[in-house]
């Protein structure tokens, strides 16, 4: 069975509802296993096929949590390479912190084929609809995966 982490980081609650819109689209493919999270340790990330990062932007940057479990996949030599990757996130000036994991995950060299999904604070319903669209085309693309 393939596996989809969707991982976030909320402190308005923002950003968890998308991470829940994630989710929900994940879920209707049939065969995929989708584990939603606030927290996980670095190898953790190696059981999932796909790991899908939710994050706020807090003063231009990533929360530290993430910065802090990137540097550890890094730092204990954690492959991740052609694992999906995607990015969702709320912000309320910027919005820098999707771009800024999208990044993150390309250079430890996971597979990252869609573009990150954006909210200016509250998420409109199109927002959680292209979420939900997110999910499922991954989980799509997983099973259709040799």
């Amino acid at each position: 069975m393939k596996k989809v982490l969707v991982l976030y980081y909320s402190r308005s609650g923002n950003t968890e509802k998308m991470a829940n819109a994630v989710v929900e689209g994940a879920k209707s493919i049939n065969g995929i296993e989708v584990q939603l999270s606030y927290h996980v340790e670095p190898q953790e990330l190696t059981g999932y096929n796909a790991i899908l990062v939710g994050t706020p932007t807090y003063r231009k940057e990533i929360p530290v949590e993430y910065k802090n479990l990137f540097e550890a996949v890094t730092a204990q030599g954690i492959n991740l390479k052609d694992k999906t990757g995607a990015v969702f996130g709320s912000y309320g000036w910027s919005g820098e912190a999707t771009r800024l994991v999208q990044d993150i995950m390309q250079k430890v060299e996971m597979r990252v084929t869609e573009q990150p999904i954006n909210a200016k604070y509250i998420p409109d319903q199109a927002t959680l609809e292209a979420c939900r669209s997110l999910g499922k085309r991954v989980s799509e693309n997983l099973m259709n995966e040799a």
